[in-house]
């Protein structure tokens, strides 16, 4: 779990654009994060689950 601190300091503009951060918006994990749903790794997977992404959902093969 980020601090507050992490959080606040991920959110301001960086000085230069390769500076920048991304975190998850529910938790703030900072890796693992993907880019088109900007949240987490496990997030994403607990909400597939849940089925609370619309088109989502486990695969089983």
């Amino acid at each position: 779990m980020a601090t507050k601190a992490q959080v606040a300091k991920s959110s301001r503009t960086p000085k230069f654009s390769t500076r920048i951060v991304r975190r998850c918006q529910l938790t703030g994990r900072s890796r693992g994060v993907y880019r088109k749903f900007r949240i987490s790794r496990i997030m994403l997977r607990k909400l597939a689950l849940e089925g609370k992404i619309p088109g989502m959902r486990k695969s089983s093969w």
